[in-house]
């Protein structure tokens, strides 16, 4: 099979979908790697490394035009969409729910779209999204900090404290991964962290595996509301998988937070769980809403590529291994994991939370795949 990584053009994005050993793996078992010139640069990686592992720098146009299977780093932008044909298969982070006109570029396009995030084992884990989610919570705290800062816009509060000084508040809500992520670092600061999340159990291990500065509070509204009062930096973590993520904080709800506290909206992707929340970029990382700034980079791993690609490879290789060696219908038939990644199949939506965001017709991926 003919396999294509272009570079991404998002703004601020400097990950790559593959790694050279990623390569190297794909042509030993006999399938063609294209990949766009420089596509690795923001990652430190060279179109001589790439060449090493067996793939063949092309341009833009040939990248596209050339490949059967397109893996990316994140969703196609606007200007990539007029390059997408009905017989290509793409396979990257989508985040539908989110954005109605790209599920609907996609549906016209006639490609078979994959989505990273959705990829989900019977247990419910995500193994592609996990370590993009473990690097987002890390970020969020080491962020967030630095625009608590008063030469960042915030207050001015050092969240670690001092002797005799109280250290700050970080208040997370949402125990996934994104939460412990971010309440291992919080914690590590030695800020005073209190997680909210619905699930008991997850609460208990929680508690257990955290250290004694990080405190659980089940996420009622009357617990979100306290907690805010008292909040330095929120932290929304909350994913729902394929569908847009709740609203836990509305606008007025910001009135409760003190002025220059910082909120890190993680879900934005999936249209964010703070109502005021509207993505932002790396090089416009943050506004402010009734005195509140808020953090809202919608790609937040891609500022640390030379990390993040490789845990990004790590996660995605078997499968795009498996879907060059097996064709779409195959793999999937063996991996149940990769048949929830199935978002859209030759023009049809076969997501059920993406169809139930949009109010678009779903069709069974039964009906579709033989």
């Amino acid at each position: 099979m003919r396999i294509g990584v272009p570079k991404e053009i998002k703004p601020q994005e400097h990950r790559v979908a593959l790694i050279p050993g990623g390569v190297g793996r794909l042509v030993e078992s006999g399938h063609e790697v294209r990949i766009e010139s420089g596509a690795g640069d923001g990652s430190g990686l060279s179109d001589s490394d790439y060449k090493k592992a067996g793939a063949v720098p092309v341009s833009t146009d040939e990248v596209w035009a050339e490949s059967e299977l397109i893996v990316k780093v994140k969703e196609p932008q606007p200007e990539e969409w007029p390059r997408i044909r009905k017989d290509q298969v793409l396979f990257t982070f989508f985040h539908f729910a989110s954005s109605k006109t790209l599920t609907e570029a996609m549906l016209r396009s006639g490609a078979t779209c994959i989505a990273y995030e959705t990829v989900a084992t019977d247990e419910g884990f995500h193994p592609i999204l996990t370590p993009m989610s473990e690097i987002a919570g890390r970020l969020a705290v080491l962020h967030g900090t630095r625009f608590l800062e008063k030469t960042g816009g915030g207050k001015g509060q050092l969240i670690c404290g001092v002797p005799g000084v109280r250290s700050g508040h970080v208040v997370i809500l949402g125990g996934g991964t994104v939460g412990e992520s971010a309440a291992k670092v919080a914690s590590g600061l030695e800020a005073r962290v209190t997680i909210l999340d619905i699930d008991l159990e997850r609460l208990r291990y929680l508690e257990d595996v955290l250290p004694m500065n990080v405190s659980t509070l089940y996420a009622s509204k009357d617990n979100i509301l306290q907690m805010l009062e008292q909040a330095d930096l929120v932290i929304g973590g909350v994913h729902r998988s394929g569908s847009r993520t709740p609203h836990l904080v509305s606008r007025k709800d910001l009135k409760r937070i003190k002025p220059g506290s910082v909120l890190v909206d993680v879900a934005i992707d999936q249209g964010g769980c703070f109502e005021s929340s509207r993505p932002t970029t790396h090089a416009e990382p943050v506004y402010e809403e009734e005195g509140v700034l808020h953090y809202c980079v919608a790609n937040m791993p891609g500022c640390v590529p030379r990390t993040s690609t490789y845990a990004l490879t790590n996660a995605t290789i078997d499968l795009v291994a498996l879907l060059a060696d097996r064709g779409v219908e195959r793999a999937v038939s063996q991996r149940a994991d990769l048949q929830r990644g199935l978002n859209i199949i030759d023009g049809n939506l076969v997501h059920s939370a993406v169809a139930q965001a949009h109010g678009m017709r779903l069709v069974p991926i039964e009906d579709l795949l033989k």
